[in-house]
């Protein structure tokens, strides 16, 4: 009798990039990729389908972050481990990342055996963090960052808008994505500024990238 694979789902939003993990899982002795998508909202909707045993999610994608992503997820295909893949080694992105249910994350220069190490572990229901990671989130918990890495405490409704806001997407735009009404969503615009008491759109846009939620230059 045949041994089950271990199912992955792949989400990079830079179409080569994903293109070569989806190669490269696949060649993993006992895996197959079941599916893969260009950012998180499209993983997320992928995953309630195919139901994967891991998702191997990039954290910074338009639309849907893969840590916003992850923390849905948990709600949505709590029966996924999730595998987180950045190119941030800082615990800025590491602990919420973490703290948003991820088993892992692997810095994007890893070696194919570093990523390989790491779904094993996941699979088999451990943990692993890249070796460039550690020292960032040990520091990062000495200087009382774990505490509140993300500052005032938004929503996930919310941050999904704020990110939206600091990709350059107009209200309208926000609304046809998030399938909310144009009133809901100013409405959301005014509780976050109000919440993080910036009140321009250039100071959202900053606190986005500072809290990882949108990469700099996006």
């Amino acid at each position: 009798m045949a041994t089950m694979k271990i199912r992955v789902l792949v989400a990079d939003d830079h179409a080569l990039v994903r293109a070569g993990l989806v190669n490269l899982v696949g060649d993993f002795e006992g895996f197959e990729v079941v599916g893969d998508a260009a950012d998180g909202r499209e993983a997320l909707a992928l995953a309630r389908r195919v139901s994967p045993d891991i998702v191997l999610l990039d954290v910074s994608m338009p639309g849907l972050n893969g840590i916003d992503a992850c923390a849905r997820l948990m709600q949505e295909a709590p029966g996924a481990k999730v595998v987180l893949l950045s190119m941030h080694a800082s615990g800025e992105y590491v602990l919420p990342g973490l703290k948003a249910g991820a088993r892992a994350y692997v810095i994007k220069d890893a070696a194919p055996e570093e990523l390989e190490q790491a779904l094993r572990l996941v699979a088999r229901g451990g943990t692993y963090l890249s070796p460039q990671v550690t020292g960032h989130v040990v520091e990062q918990w000495r200087r009382g960052g774990a505490a509140e890495p993300a500052g005032p405490a938004l929503t996930v409704r919310h941050r999904e808008v704020l990110q939206l806001i600091a990709e350059g997407r107009s209200t309208r735009e926000i609304a046809g994505r998030l399938h909310l009404s144009i009133k809901t969503v100013e409405s959301h615009r005014a509780e976050i500024m109000r919440r993080l008491d910036i009140h321009d759109v250039a100071g959202l846009t900053r606190y986005a990238m500072r809290i990882g939620l949108v990469a700099p230059g996006n």
